[in-house]
């Protein structure tokens, strides 16, 4: 994405067509696209709508018996569900109501809001505060939109105005109590732009699994993607990684990597990649992205162009990719390779020369942590 809710990163929104970025901490656009769902065969199907400011697309195998309409209406039925829950742009979503409370007020969430407040959670707890769902008034002070320009590098917020918009940025305020949350503090509100979309394309996943028995499928939504079974190759489903290159577009983009969906009792992967190369400046020297690392309050100096996260559910690939992009690159690997998370992060060569890397594209360099390496090795029945 990529706004701790919205998108993967700092100010995107997955709610708002508008926008061309996220809410969070950080998170770009993801530059993860399916090599081998292009061509379809009789016996796939594919469907495509909106959704969260963005749009999903899904491959899959359609059952003999199957109704296309009544699937794609489940799957919209869905989504609108999280948007009710989850979207910023709805002033009568739970989390606007939420936002708009003063502290102490309880307000009644349903089970989507409550997994999602759970994943950031841990996420949050593991990444040491670098994915906030409560950064916002940073991003607002720092007035980053859809863009980011020197001038604001050139004239940033006071010291108090980042201490002013630092003191709402205060997850551990958020109480929640069964089905119920609070807040312990006046002006704190959440934004769950980094993780949302992760978040819908696991639904759209249990609804295709669940409801319709689906098998062989790849479901994506702004680049989040969940694989499962075998593609119209009869082959598992490969997702390619975009080297991140500046306003790169479809036509242009140039493919650096690739993961390969691994042969495991699931026979399924979840993926989410976040970047900040489409939201960046060069400042005295230094690259800066629009992502704010809430720990510090500023822009994100040092940051892995783009970080490709394999989890257990694509909601906390999401979350993950946004962490690790909300931090310097070498601090991002090294916490990485503590959490065992499956990484690949995509680098500048000169970046990469002391952490490893397993390719080299000229500017670009791979470099994954040992989790991510066994994931990719898992390729034999």
């Amino acid at each position: 994405m990529k706004t701790p809710i919205m998108q993967k990163l700092a100010p995107l929104s997955l709610f708002n067509k508008s926008m061309k970025t996220t809410l969070l901490p950080v998170m770009a656009i993801s530059a993860v696209f399916s090599l081998s769902a292009c061509q379809q065969t009789p016996d796939y199907d594919y469907l495509s709508g909106e959704t969260m400011g963005t749009s999903y697309h899904i491959s899959y195998q359609l059952p003999a018996d199957a109704d296309e309409a009544a699937i794609q209406a489940s799957i919209d039925k869905r989504l609108q569900q999280i948007n009710d829950s989850m979207s910023t742009y709805q002033a009568d979503s739970t989390i606007s109501q939420f936002n708009q409370l003063g502290k102490d007020i309880p307000l009644t969430i349903d089970a989507d809001f409550a997994h999602v407040l759970d994943v950031s959670r841990i996420v949050y707890q593991q990444s040491g505060g670098a994915f906030d769902p409560t950064v916002m008034p940073l991003v607002e002070t720092w007035g980053f939109g859809s863009t980011m320009t020197v001038e604001r590098l050139q004239s940033p917020p006071t010291a108090l105005e980042i201490a002013q918009a630092k003191a709402l940025v205060d997850f551990e305020s958020i109480i929640q109590k069964e089905q119920s949350i609070y807040k312990t503090k006046d002006g704190v509100g959440l934004d769950f732009s980094a993780v949302a979309k992760g978040y819908g394309v696991d639904v759209i996943a249990d609804v295709l699994r669940d409801d319709y028995q689906i098998r062989n499928y790849m479901v994506e939504i702004g680049g989040e993607i969940a694989t499962s079974g075998v593609n119209n190759q009869q082959q598992p489903w490969q997702i390619a990684i975009d080297a991140p290159i500046e306003d790169s577009t479809v036509s242009e983009r140039q493919t650096i990597s690739a993961i390969r969906q691994p042969i495991n009792t699931d026979n399924q992967m979840y993926l989410a990649t976040s970047g900040n190369y489409r939201n960046s400046v060069i400042f005295d020297g230094q690259r800066y992205s629009h992502t704010i690392d809430p720990t510090t309050g500023k822009p994100i100096a040092g940051g892995a162009p783009s970080v490709t996260v394999a989890a257990d559910s694509v909601a906390l690939a999401d979350a993950w990719a946004t962490a690790l992009t909300a931090m310097p690159y070498k601090k991002a690997l090294a916490t990485a390779k503590a959490q065992d998370i499956a990484a690949l992060f995509v680098v500048l060569a000169d970046e990469a020369k002391a952490t490893g890397s397993d390719k080299n594209t000229d500017q670009w360099q791979v470099v994954q942590t040992p989790a991510m390496q066994a994931l990719r090795a898992d390729k034999q029945p």
